[in-house]
């Protein structure tokens, strides 16, 4: 079946917009903050919280960091065998699984009332529900478009991981206070079953025979760049570019799960004059993920345009720029200016997101991408070392500036990195 030279069929656009929603559900990874607020005591660490929370104990930095960290990179692993799943069986069982596998997560999380609880319910069950569900969507609904969409698909699809944050931190909070942490991730729990079984419904293939739309107006140079071999797993490992981009995802992505982590926290530091802020710290984390969604859109369509690499390029230098003052900032309390390195780090982090998958199918075709991704975004799964690092060097030092220096570092040798990768050409 060929689609029409010029639009694809409705059905794409069903897929894209379903697999948003799935989206929307398994990014309750990027509003761990607001429940890391609750639970962090250092003076109080391992003592029992009283009231509505009662059965609790308060945790480190460090401690909160774990469950986050193990969750990011079963995550990461877990994108592989989630990758198969969606070759082999499709992308609404795929997606139905990782629901179902992030649901449980959240009851035993909230059931179990302990630290031992948040890392088997949120970090195991939840990476291993956040894999398998978050490698069906995208796959699935680029199949559907030709190359000189894919940053604006994968931007779409993705946001909805990146824009959960927008709805689930302060749904998070409310039901914090009004049931408690066990409440809260109880609630999120079944809610998220259901809207995922629902939307995995809409999600599927093209028929066989489709032929996606090509650009009114593409250009046989740019054709030439992002059409060619379908490259297997297997051969894919073997060139130094799939190395390439696997560091680029670890780039990209340490400097922002170094402020997802922290962003409530940050917020609280920088506000401490502001009572109001200081009190409802999630604004950042919501915030954040509204421009988290946005950059991957964003990203997606200028990267189109303009190319992966001066997209990633551009992204990360003024990202890094945000990160080495990000320190003074904070001392001066300046609300606004905090709101916009916060934003800029956001917005750097989601492109990352619609990049890489994007850079992934233009180097090694869209026949494989389901596998292929998930090795790729195994890098995506490595950048967690900047959390866990970031809550020691709290927990010894009192402030998070050294991370942010580092990370800022990170971000400059990538951008060398990427401008000497370039699509791999078949053996003849």
């Amino acid at each position: 079946m060929a689609a029409q030279a010029d639009k694809v069929p409705g059905k794409a656009w069903v897929v894209v917009f379903a697999g948003t929603a799935v989206n929307l559900c398994l990014g309750i990874l990027y509003a761990w903050s607001v429940w890391a607020k609750e639970l962090v005591n250092v003076d109080l660490a391992g003592q029992p919280m009283e009231e509505i929370n009662a059965g609790w104990t308060y945790l480190t930095n460090a401690q909160a960091a774990t469950p986050f960290s193990l969750a990011v990179i079963i995550f990461a692993l877990f994108m592989i065998p989630g990758g198969r799943i969606h070759d082999k069986f499709g992308p609404k069982f795929g997606a139905m699984v990782g629901g179902l596998c992030l649901a449980a997560g959240c009851i035993i999380a909230g059931l179990m009332k302990s630290y031992t609880g948040l890392i088997i319910g949120f970090g195991i069950f939840g990476g291993i529900g956040m894999g398998i569900g978050y490698a069906a969507p995208t796959p699935a609904a680029l199949k559907w478009f030709g190359p000189h969409k894919r940053g604006l698909i994968a931007g779409l699809v993705v946001g909805g991981y990146g824009g959960a944050a927008i709805y689930i931190s302060p749904l998070g909070k409310w039901l914090i206070g009004s049931y408690g942490i066990t409440g809260s991730f109880v609630g999120l729990g079944i809610f998220f079953a259901a809207v995922i079984c629902v939307a995995a419904q809409f999600l599927s293939w093209p028929p066989e025979g489709y032929v996606p739309p090509g650009a009114v107006a593409t250009s046989a140079k740019k054709a030439a760049a992002t059409m060619g071999k379908d490259w297997t797993p297997g051969e894919m490992v073997k060139t130094w570019q799939f190395y390439a981009l696997v560091v680029l995802f670890i780039g990209s992505t340490q400097s922002g799960l170094l402020i997802i982590a922290n962003a409530a926290g940050i917020l609280k530091s920088a506000a401490t004059g502001i009572p109001f802020f200081a009190a409802n710290a999630w604004i950042l984390v919501s915030y954040g993920g509204l421009v988290n969604a946005s950059g991957r859109v964003g990203t997606g369509m200028y990267s189109d345009k303009i190319g992966r690499d001066k997209a990633y390029t551009i992204n990360c230098m003024v990202s890094a720029l945000c990160l080495a003052a990000m320190p003074t900032v904070i001392a001066s309390q300046n609300l606004i200016l905090l709101f916009i390195v916060v934003g800029i780090a956001y917005w750097q982090y989601g492109g990352g997101l619609s990049l890489l998958p994007s850079y992934t199918a233009d180097f090694f075709g869209a026949k494989h991408l389901g596998v292929n991704y998930g090795l790729v975004f195994l890098g995506w799964g490595f950048g967690f070392f900047m959390a866990r690092v970031a809550g020691t060097i709290k927990d010894i030092t009192g402030s998070l500036d050294l991370a942010f220096y580092i990370s800022a570092g990170i971000l400059v040798a990538m951008v060398v990195l990427c401008r000497l990768t370039k699509k791999p050409e078949p053996k003849v």
